[in-house]
């Protein structure tokens, strides 16, 4: 089974958020078939409102198919239906409980009404099976972060670092809780090495920008913010900041602050 990865940084959420399970087709026809990647090429590159179409149809004919049920739930989040989501979800759990893409998924649409609790029991089931799943850890960390737990947060977003050392939002995440934790050294340290190793990721350079003007080295938080404006204009807003992408409030300050005085 595989899953499709998330189509950008927050959609940690939508798309983090979306996890296309791509599977073989209950029956043997060949026109199931079809009609499942079908389905899944238009999830996969964007074209939502066709997609949901096309699993609608897909599901009229195979009602019982649990990864349907979850993909088209996927897009159901990302079209703004939540609560439509976690009713596709629960079926595809109902349908096939052992499978845990389903969980995470649900958990997703869960954080996005606000539903903390229900999305971290979906996580924690995850982990329970699986404790390694970098999603899951990631997402969870997500809801502690919510919750003001931010150590709770930092120590999960580690793990999913650990469990995929590519997952470079995880650690950009991780030193933005030890930013909000006062470890300001070890955030900076993390920080750089994220921006030696990716040099256009846009996060770890709004991060560094709001740490070294809280620091009072203004000549480098100038460079580092002129290549974030650059690379993602969301970074400038606070809302988006702390909504979407959900920094923790110290860092998001700072780096408001920082806005602010240019």
């Amino acid at each position: 089974m595989k899953n499709f990865k998330k189509i950008n940084p927050y959609i940690l959420l939508i798309c983090f958020l979306i996890n296309l399970i791509s599977v073989g087709p209950t029956y043997s026809l060949s026109s199931q078939e079809e009609l499942f990647k079908n389905a899944l090429n238009l999830s996969s590159s964007g074209e939502f409102n066709l997609a949901l179409n096309q699993w609608n149809k897909y599901l009229e004919l195979f009602p019982d198919d649990a990864a349907a049920l979850s993909n088209r739930g996927n897009i159901k989040l990302v079209n703004g239906d939540s609560k439509g989501a976690i009713d596709d979800q629960d079926k595809a759990i109902d349908l096939d409980p052992d499978v845990v893409d389903p969980y995470i998924n649900r958990g997703i649409a869960e954080e996005s009404l606000g539903l903390w609790l229900q999305a971290k029991q979906d996580y924690l089931y995850v982990i329970s099976k699986d404790k390694d799943n970098f999603s899951a850890l990631y997402n969870f960390a997500n809801v502690e972060g919510s919750l003001s737990d931010w150590q709770s947060a930092r120590n999960l977003f580690s793990k999913a670092a650990e469990s995929n050392p590519g997952f470079a939002m995880a650690r950009s995440s991780m030193a933005l809780a030890d930013y909000q934790l006062g470890n300001m050294e070890e955030c900076e340290k993390e920080l750089k090495k994220l921006i030696r190793r990716y040099p256009t990721f846009a996060d770890a350079r709004a991060a560094l920008t709001a740490l070294e003007w809280a620091k009072g080295i203004s000549g480098e938080a100038e460079s580092n913010w002129i290549a974030v404006s650059e690379l993602d204009s969301r970074y400038a807003d606070e809302e988006w900041l702390l909504n979407v992408r959900r920094w923790p409030q110290k860092p998001t300050k700072d780096l408001m602050k920082f806005i602010a005085l240019k």
